[in-house]
């Protein structure tokens, strides 16, 4: 599942790439993945020119002289640059052609989306997420955190409140922090806070100037190689600890799994 690296990546890549295109064609081969009818997308789309591509948390928008297309890849997928329609995957769920013969596919996997926005207010999805994790200043991470009662790794998932975090990038930052994520977000210190936002900021960075994570693939196929290897102990149940020696556990933290030093990473601070 494509998390904030994956999208700033493919985002600068289609920033580059793709801005100045005109629509040409559209194909719509899953129209469950469109938040419009197939006839009113290609409508508003079509002789549409990108104008420039941002990353908003897992979503990808680019502007258009009429509105905004919006993609989120969702539990996961491919979206991929073609300089020909030769080239396209036989599984694609949308294909735009460009008036100069590139294309770019979208082939999801799980809960992706394609839509049309005319303004980014009227969108729900995400006229509601929080700022990217990577652009929220120390006194903002610690304002979001102020009184808030919830486990802190939860809070950290829900997209709005902070954007582009999910269950692979939240482990080691908690680890490298020393704060188990069922901890209340409330109850972190000022030091804790300030520890736990550098890690997510490393954590993120790293990624980022790697390529993203390596299941991914970025707009031109290619994988990143920020892989297992840089893992803490993020999904290293069984393994020791890399700070302490202890065994790396397996929890569950909500609807998501967790993975933690119950040595380095206390439930109760001061244990």
């Amino acid at each position: 599942m494509p998390e904030l690296p994956e999208i700033m990546n493919l985002a600068a890549q289609m920033q580059h790439t793709l801005t100045g295109k005109i629509v040409q064609e559209i194909e719509v081969n899953q129209a469950k993945c469109l938040n419009l009818p197939v006839n009113a997308f290609r409508a508003v789309l079509l002789g549409q020119r990108f104008q420039g591509t941002t990353a908003r948390g897992k979503w990808l928008v680019t502007s258009l002289p009429s509105g905004w297309l919006l993609i989120s890849l969702g539990m996961g997928g491919d979206l991929l640059y073609h300089a020909n329609a030769t080239t396209l995957p036989e599984k694609r769920q949308v294909a735009f052609s460009f008036r100069d013969g590139s294309c770019l596919s979208l082939s999801l996997w799980w809960f992706g989306y394609v839509h049309y926005a005319r303004e980014l207010a009227e969108h729900g999805m995400v006229a509601k997420l929080g700022p990217n994790a990577l652009d929220m200043s120390l006194d903002d991470f610690r304002a979001l955190l102020q009184g808030k009662r919830g486990a802190v790794k939860t809070l950290l998932m829900d997209q709005s409140h902070i954007a582009g975090i999910g269950n692979v990038y939240i482990q080691d930052p908690l680890f490298k922090a020393r704060i188990h994520p069922l901890r209340p977000a409330n109850s972190l210190g000022e030091e804790e806070i300030a520890a736990l936002w550098q890690a997510i900021r490393e954590t993120l960075q790293e990624s980022v100037a790697l390529g993203g994570f390596a299941y991914e693939k970025n707009l031109y196929g290619e994988k990143g190689r920020w892989d297992t290897s840089y893992f803490q102990i993020a999904y290293r149940e069984g393994k020791a600890c890399p700070r302490c020696g202890a065994v790396v556990t397996k929890i569950k933290t909500g609807s998501t799994s967790g993975f933690i030093c119950p040595t380095c990473q206390p439930l109760q601070p001061g244990e």
